[in-house]
């Protein structure tokens, strides 16, 4: 009876913490099949379902989402790199700082997506340019929380491994970058999504194969079901990066004091 009643316990835990979503979507329902909309306007949840299920079995739905992913994917890696080893480089030498600091403030706050036009003017319309669209909003939270990591390095880690002996090589690789971790690691999460969002709205823009184009053909085409598929795509999609980044950050900060469990007193 007692791993039966954990049992329950744990079901009733999963579920609350669904809470809001399963409201959400039996709303949803509740409202398109109770005639106040259209089907156009508001699709039965239950239809668009169907037509999931109908891309996934025709293979339609994989293609596109692999090609969404390949793009999101490769730009964020790109920028989760690029980023890393520009914030080292703008924390270790005075002139590299001096050169880039501007351009990441006034850079940072701005819609990057406004330089579509000209990624397309330079690249086209092909997956270079909508990887490298992805790269360009993405690598500023990559850069700021690596300058903002290895800016918060206690200073008395430091002083012990210089007086240790520590060379500047190792004193980066085995004392400042582990310290750092945790802020550079929230720097990637908070790129991963940017990197979705970004990829589908280039899409969206840049026509092709993916599913940001597959969602603005179904609206050409009045297909509603198709617009909506796309949006519980893009939500499902995006629930799994940021799930498996949050699991990576677990994995790779488990000697961290914030993996800790907190104590009971």
């Amino acid at each position: 009876m007692a791993r039966v009643s954990f049992a329950l316990r744990g079901v009733a835990r999963a579920l609350a913490g669904w809470g809001a979503i399963i409201a959400l979507l039996l709303a949803w329902e509740a409202v398109a099949r109770s005639g106040a909309v259209t089907t156009f306007m508001l699709p039965r949840f239950t239809d668009v379902l169907a037509r999931i299920v109908h891309d996934a079995v025709d293979g339609n739905l994989a293609e596109i989402t692999a090609l969404t992913l390949y793009r999101a994917l490769a730009g964020f890696a790109v920028a989760a790199v690029g980023g890393i080893a520009l914030g080292l480089a703008m924390s270790r030498s005075v002139g590299v700082r001096w050169f880039f600091d501007p351009l990441i403030s006034v850079g940072f706050p701005m819609p990057k997506i406004a330089f579509l036009p000209i990624i397309v003017l330079w690249l086209g319309v092909y997956d270079v340019s909508k990887i490298s669209m992805v790269v360009f909003d993405a690598i500023f939270p990559v850069v700021t929380g690596t300058l903002a990591g290895l800016a918060g390095v206690e200073r008395e880690l430091i002083w012990s491994a210089r007086n240790l002996g520590a060379r500047k090589r190792e004193l980066l690789w085995q004392v400042m970058l582990p310290a750092a971790l945790p802020q550079i690691m929230t720097g990637l999460q908070v790129a991963l999504p940017i990197a979705l969002i970004v990829e589908v709205i280039a899409e969206m823009k840049m026509s092709g194969y993916g599913i940001g184009a597959s969602m603005m053909t179904a609206s050409r085409f009045a297909d509603s079901r198709g617009v909506f598929a796309g949006i519980v795509e893009i939500a499902v999609i995006g629930y799994a990066l940021v799930k498996g980044m949050a699991l990576v950050r677990r994995r790779l900060l488990a000697w961290h004091a914030e993996a800790a469990e907190p104590s009971g007193a």
